[in-house]
Parts: C-alpha cells; sequence; structure tokens
C-alpha cells in the first residue's frame, strides 16, 4: 500500500467512524453510538461462482448501494466477492473488504476500505458478525460454513441462487431466520424487512 492510498484509506476509515464512541469512558460503560451506517454482507462463491451467480452478486450489489447501505464481502478479486463490489461502485456504494490474508493480493479494485486479517477463512466470522444481514448467493463450502455461522450468531440470512437441497439444509437448521429469494430485487426486499427499513 503506498503512502497516498494509506492516508486516503485512513481518511475514509475516520469518515466512516466519525461520531461514534468506545462502550468504556471515563472507567464507566456508556451505550455505544448506534451506527448511521449499515453494513450488509454479500457472501458467495469465489474461483468457482457461476456466470449466473455473478451476474446476481452484481445486481444485488447495485441495489445495495441504491439503498445507501455499505456492501461487505470477502473482498478478494473472484466470483460473486467482486461481482458484488463491482455491482455497489456501479452505483456510487461504499464496499468494505475483509480479506483472508495479510498482504494486498487479489484484493479487488472495487474495495473501498480493505481489512487484512491474516486470519485465513476464520475472517469469514468477521464478515458475517460485522453485517446486519447476510445474503449468500451461490454456494460453496466457505459461503456454507458463513451461512452456518450467520445462523449460530442469530443474524437472518438471504438464500439466493441455492440449490433446493442447500435450501433446504439451511431452512432446517435455522427456521424462520432463513430466506429464500428468487432474484436480487427480492433478495433486497427481504433484507429491509429484517433490519427495519
Amino acid at each position: 500500500m503506498t503512502d497516498e492510498s494509506y492516508t486516503q484509506y485512513f481518511k475514509l476509515s475516520m469518515k466512516f467512524f466519525e461520531g461514534h464512541r468506545t462502550p468504556i469512558q471515563g472507567g464507566r460503560v456508556r451505550k455505544v453510538n448506534k451506527m448511521n451506517k449499515t453494513l450488509i454482507g454479500v457472501m458467495g462463491p469465489g474461483d468457482g461462482a457461476t456466470e449466473d451467480e455473478m451476474k446476481a452478486a452484481f445486481e444485488l450489489g447495485s441495489l445495495i448501494a441504491r439503498e445507501g447501505w455499505v456492501l461487505v464481502t470477502g473482498g478478494r478479486s473472484a466470483g460473486v466477492m467482486d461481482a458484488a463490489s463491482r455491482g455497489a461502485k456501479s452505483a456510487g456504494g461504499l464496499t468494505v473488504g475483509i480479506l483472508p490474508s495479510k498482504v494486498a493480493r487479489d484484493v479487488s479494485e472495487a474495495v473501498d476500505v480493505p481489512i487484512f486479517t491474516d486470519m485465513g477463512q476464520a475472517r469469514n466470522n468477521i464478515n458475517v458478525l460485522s453485517s446486519r444481514a447476510v445474503v449468500a448467493c451461490g454456494m460453496s463450502a466457505g459461503t456454507a460454513s458463513e451461512i452456518a455461522l450467520a445462523l449460530k450468531a442469530k443474524k437472518k440470512v438471504v438464500l439466493l441462487k441455492l440449490n433446493q437441497e442447500s435450501e433446504a439444509f439451511f431452512k432446517s437448521l435455522g427456521g424462520d431466520d432463513v430466506v429464500v429469494a428468487e432474484n436480487p430485487r427480492e433478495a433486497v426486499d427481504a433484507v429491509k424487512k429484517i433490519i427495519g427499513a
């Protein structure tokens, strides 16, 4: 990362967290200000994503940005995460990428705020815990782990472009916390209901 890009990253980070306080001030716990940005996670296959999944992810990213929400993905320049980020950028949105590595390789050019974790696939938990709602677009082993982690954390998950077996499996695990959408517009409408928008 160059000094100039680091400066831009720092300024963007400061703007994003502007007005937020730490929970502990002066030895007493204070109520944390509610974040004024809604983070929506889009998870899906990387290298194994299909053309249909990437097309849906691009549209989903664009719709998320048009709602004024911040897009959270795995941040890599592959598959669903790259397509969703490109879609959000095409609509003027802000994108956050939670990356598995500690170095800037394979980062999507459409990611505004790259967060390097050096955690490998364990970063999947950060992806879902940082998101108010999670949309899974397509299926892979990593995506399955993200859906399971979201359900374990009592987060609602919207399934898009999954086969019937996967839908049935996750519905059996999550019950009403799992919503199936037929297209990106339905997915965004489901997210609106989940977050009360």
